[in-house]
């Protein structure tokens, strides 16, 4: 029963936080319900699998796996290109196809001649520390405008939908810091079933799509046989190199989380990761959807409900495959109000800036370790608030980097890390 329960857990955590990309996508390009929902059925197949082949053969870690931010991006800078009239809708998506087959392809020669090792050593504390707050940062807005409402039953913040919100949040966080064992170690799934049994209570839930079919197997190359573009290879490869680094932070965030707690778990083979990853992400390209990368949210979860097994989450992902070959429950589990799923994970999440403080510890003594640290903040969050149109202009590669403060915030926080490193050894050699 407590098995049953802890891999229920990492199904609906796993879902809540991978519901939201598939739709959005399927919005900008102009997509019908159905092409939509089709969509959402092969991201619940890629998530599940890419989830349990990483665990079994890659990083072994229970990490669920989500749609990449940063590949999202592309797809919607491509929805921009496609909305201009520049490119169709149906070149735009196979190119995107073969993007995501020419970055699979990178991430596994980058893991067959072992070159991740040496991009696992730029994670320094300093780095680590710096990824976790710039990823709640570029979070936290969607959870607050999530939780008031705002874009889902109407533009506005809904009053009505931000309280019911406010009082799945309370709840989660009491259940979530409770000191009975078995109240927080379920608390999300708890708090989910009570948020979404309230929602329908109140009428605030959204009509869920429909399905003609009963049995599904989600579809190959859904989008068309992938296109070649110098752009689409050029960006994939710049998103791969990206990438790369959010997977070695992401494992290196769980990692801390498991010593935190004095947990015992294998060494991790990155470069192993690498290889699964780039596996996952042809999967991806040849189902039609946006490729997966292990989500560093996976620390609070583990944080917050003590659950460790891998056992519990492989099942939780198996639950998720299943549900991705009956459309019906694939609808019905779409319909978790967005609100509900934000409220729900809200106490995780958060939870990842404490993880942050400890990384940041032993590291503040220093003069030059608190410039870069505030440098890195300043450069990451300011580029979070670049408008959109303000770039459409530019080269989608350049679009890429300056859109994420994420990657902006880590990438200049590693190099002033390494450039002070490197001024510093040059003095000790000269003195």
């Amino acid at each position: 029963m407590k098995l049953t329960f802890s891999s229920l857990q990492w199904m609906v955590f796993i879902l809540a936080g991978s519901l939201v990309a598939p739709i959005a996508i399927g919005d900008a390009f102009g997509m019908t319900q159905a092409e939509t929902a089709d969509l959402l059925q092969r991201s619940f197949f890629i998530i599940g699998l890419s989830a349990i082949l990483q665990v079994l053969f890659g990083h072994k870690l229970p990490i669920n796996e989500g749609p990449a931010g940063l590949w999202w991006g592309v797809f919607t800078v491509y929805a921009g290109i496609v909305a201009s009239g520049a490119l169709t809708a149906a070149n735009g998506l196979q190119q995107l196809t073969a993007g995501m087959l020419i970055s699979g392809i990178l991430f596994f020669l980058l893991g067959a001649f072992r070159i991740i090792t040496s991009v696992r050593a730029l994670f320094t504390p300093l780095v680590t520390g710096t990824y976790l707050i710039l990823l709640v940062s570029q979070l936290s807005g969607s959870f607050i405008k999530g939780i008031l409402g705002i874009g889902y039953l109407q533009e506005n913040a809904d009053a009505k939908v931000a309280a019911a919100s406010l009082f799945i949040l309370v709840l989660s966080i009491g259940l979530g810091k409770s000191k009975v064992r078995w109240l927080r170690s379920y608390s999300i799934l708890i708090s989910l079933i009570l948020g979404w049994g309230l929602f329908k209570l109140l009428n605030l839930t959204k009509e869920t799509m429909q399905s003609t079919k009963v049995i599904a197997f989600p579809e190959w190359l859904a989008w068309g046989m992938p296109e070649l573009s110098g752009g689409a290879i050029l960006t994939s490869l710049f998103v791969g190199l990206l990438l790369l680094t959010n997977m070695v932070a992401s494992i290196n965030v769980v990692e801390k989380a498991y010593e935190s707690e004095s947990v015992k778990y294998e060494p991790i083979n990155y470069n192993r990761s690498s290889i699964i990853m780039g596996l996952n992400t042809w999967i991806a390209g040849l189902f039609s959807a946006v490729a997966s990368v292990p989500i560093s949210g996976a620390s609070g979860f583990i944080l917050t409900t003590k659950m460790f097994s891998s056992l519990a989450f492989i099942l939780g992902n198996a639950f998720i495959i299943v549900i991705s070959f009956f459309p019906p429950l694939t609808f019905f589990f779409a319909g978790i109000p967005a609100p509900v799923g934000y409220a729900t994970i809200f106490l995780p999440f958060s939870s990842m800036i404490g993880l942050a403080f400890r990384e940041y510890k032993s590291e503040l003594k220093s003069d030059t370790n608190l410039f870069i640290i505030s440098t890195s903040l300043m450069v990451g969050i300011g580029s979070l608030f670049i408008p959109a149109a303000a770039l459409k202009e530019w080269p989608s590669i350049v679009v890429t980097l300056l859109s994420n403060g994420l990657i902006m915030g880590m990438l200049t926080c590693m190099a002033l890390e390494q450039f002070y490193k490197r001024k510093d050894s040059k003095k000790e050699q000269h003195s």
